[in-house]
């Protein structure tokens, strides 16, 4: 059976990798052979769980606050530098010199659990023009866009009447880009002003300026700016102590009430409800181990939030803040990367035996490590992380091989190649043995469960943690070849996997997977290859079983295409020396065999 037009997709062709200062390349080393064996008759094949490749969010890197988060200011409570005052109000700045303007903080706001307020003192009598006043930079600089329009809200108090401006300029203050004035109102007691600023230019690096000419005092608190566009969202993450850890209902609520956490870093992240132990992004929860039985409490009444009725406690607490649908928490991770601690085992038992009681579906995960040897407690899945080096985690792609069926099911909810040499900031080598990482992943994915790679995003001004999947600022974000490894397999989840062999002297230096999907037009068998090797491949592919002849086959993947035109059962191809290749064939007859399956 033959075919017309096909496409295969190559990830390495433009890149060279050098080692032990010896650059390696096809030239250098004769080509290897090798025949890949895909069986893809329905007999053998098996479906993969819907959940297995997802999305892993953790506020690190300012992936959160200065990242998906919408908030534009940063410190916008001026809770930042500590409870004690006068205390460090960065990053807002003074407009002006000590002549013209005195700024501080003290413990005046209206607000008991956020209580630090900025007092600002106009001294001059004869203001220059623009005025005087403090501006805040918000994450390395606002991106503003002509033709957009931002809310501003906060608190002033004076005691007299105020004239105030407030303005979006460009990071040297010189381009007004939109500006909105406050005249002659007497906020003697704290008082809310919104406001709308309507942006009549652009700049990537702007800033938010409060200004004045009236001498005087005005106090400020709760200064907060976002795009109209706003669409909120939530977090709930761990402390150092157990004294520092997050109290979920002090996360809900108006915003301006809910007090900011140790280093103010995720503020609250937004107010809406979908943090509450098991963020939705990821499925993964952070709590510390450490902890006594009113936490368990604690722990019960932030799932009722979640999935109780409208009707109960804490559900209708939800349904007044406008979700009265359940959210469809399935899972609950139990500390993390926590198990070698002293009280984790007796601890987690305690939070095992009440959720089970309380909500016998959700899904609860050990941080033990069950992979090797049974666990010594009850889970329905166990969390496995693996952060190392690229030889390592390609070796790794067989690690789940001999891992018992039986038991709990395996959440791989970190990976990823760190080791600097072979990744810094994101680069091919960590990606290929990533994504042959990723197939024995597929190729297992009748006891692993679930993967995601982390971390998912890293502020190209706060690289805390390298490498991660996507990189931005305040304007701009790109792939790094980890993220465009994972594009490779998001059709994976949902789809059919089938046995593959590989034949060839070379294998130790390949790896690959066979799955049978879909998109909305179009049945693919994709065959995916890793040559983590440095010598060029001559490859033949042989699949049977088939149900039917291959078609034609449309690859869209980024970021190299090519046309393959011999595309059919038995084909031939060269694989590159350190590359990832996705070939797809259009099958027919695909949408009734998996729902028979």
């Amino acid at each position: 059976m033959g075919s017309k037009d096909a496409f295969f997709c190559t990830f390495c062709s433009l890149l060279l990798f050098c080692f032990s200062s010896k650059c390696l390349s096809s030239e250098l080393d004769l080509p290897q052979t090798a025949l890949v064996e895909v069986d893809a008759s329905w007999e053998v094949s098996r479906k993969i769980p819907d959940t297995l490749f997802g999305l892993f969010f953790e506020e690190i890197n300012h992936a959160g606050a200065g990242g998906i988060w919408a908030e534009l200011v940063s410190n916008r409570r001026f809770e930042s530098g500590g409870p004690h005052t006068p205390s460090n109000i960065d990053p807002w700045s003074i407009i002006g010199d000590e002549s013209s303007i005195y700024i501080t903080t003290d413990r005046s706001s209206c607000f008991s659990k956020n209580s630090v307020a900025l007092r600002m003192e106009i001294l001059c009598e004869n203001c220059p023009a623009g005025g005087v006043g403090i501006y805040n930079p918000g994450f390395w600089g606002m991106n503003i866009e002509e033709g957009k329009t931002y809310n501003l809200v906060m608190y002033i108090r004076s005691l007299e009447s105020v004239e105030l401006t407030a303005s979006l300029t460009c990071s040297d203050g010189m381009q007004n880009l939109a500006s909105v004035s406050i005249q002659e109102i007497d906020p003697s007691n704290w008082t809310k002003i919104e406001m709308q600023l309507s942006a009549q230019g652009t700049c990537r690096t702007s800033r938010l300026e409060l200004t004045s000419m009236k001498r005087g005092v005005i106090w400020f608190d709760q200064v907060s700016l976002m795009p109209s566009d706003t669409y909120k969202g939530g977090c709930f993450v761990e402390g150092d102590w157990l004294r520092n850890a997050f109290r979920w209902r002090e996360t809900i609520g108006p915003w301006e009430q809910r007090p900011g956490h140790f280093g103010d870093l995720a503020e609250d992240l937004g107010a809406a409800p979908i943090w509450v132990f098991n963020v939705g992004i990821s499925h993964h929860d952070e709590v510390d181990t450490i902890i006594i039985e009113p936490f368990v409490k604690d722990v019960l009444d932030s799932l009722e939030f979640a999935r109780g009725s409208a009707e109960s406690t804490w559900g209708s607490v939800r349904s007044a803040m406008g979700h009265p649908e359940r959210f469809p928490l399935k899972y609950v991770a139990i500390g993390n990367e926590d198990c070698g601690k002293e009280f984790y085992r007796g601890n987690y038992l305690k939070f095992y035996d009440a959720i089970r009681k309380a909500y016998p579906d959700i899904q609860m995960i050990s941080n033990c490590d069950g992979s090797s040897r049974p666990l010594d407690h009850p889970a329905d899945l166990y969390d496995f992380h693996v952060y190392t080096s690229a030889a390592n985690l390609f070796i790794m792609k067989n690690k789940f091989d001999r891992t018992s069926r039986i038991g709990p099911k395996v959440f791989v909810s970190e990976y990823a190649v760190n080791e600097q040499r072979d990744a810094g900031k994101g680069s091919l080598l960590a990606s290929l043995a990533e994504a042959a990482f990723l197939t024995g992943l597929e190729k297992n994915s009748d006891v692993v469960q679930m993967a995601s790679y982390a971390p998912l995003f890293v502020n190209d001004n706060d690289s805390t943690w390298n490498p991660d999947a996507i990189v931005f600022n305040s304007w701009q974000q790109y792939g790094t070849p980890s993220y465009w490894v994972q594009t490779y397999f998001r059709e994976s989840s949902g789809s059919v996997i089938h046995p593959i062999t590989i034949s060839s002297r070379y294998s130790d230096s390949l790896a690959a997977s066979a799955i049978t999907w879909q998109d909305s037009e179009d049945i693919f068998l994709r065959v995916k290859i890793v040559n983590f090797g440095p010598n060029a491949v001559n490859l033949t592919i042989s699949s049977r079983g088939l149900q039917d002849g291959v078609n034609t086959a449309k690859s869209t993947v980024v970021p190299v295409e090519s046309e393959l035109p011999n595309a059919a059962e038995v084909m031939e191809a060269v694989l590159p020396p350190f590359s990832f290749t996705s070939f797809d064939l259009a099958l027919d007859q695909y949408s009734k065999l998996v729902a028979e399956m």
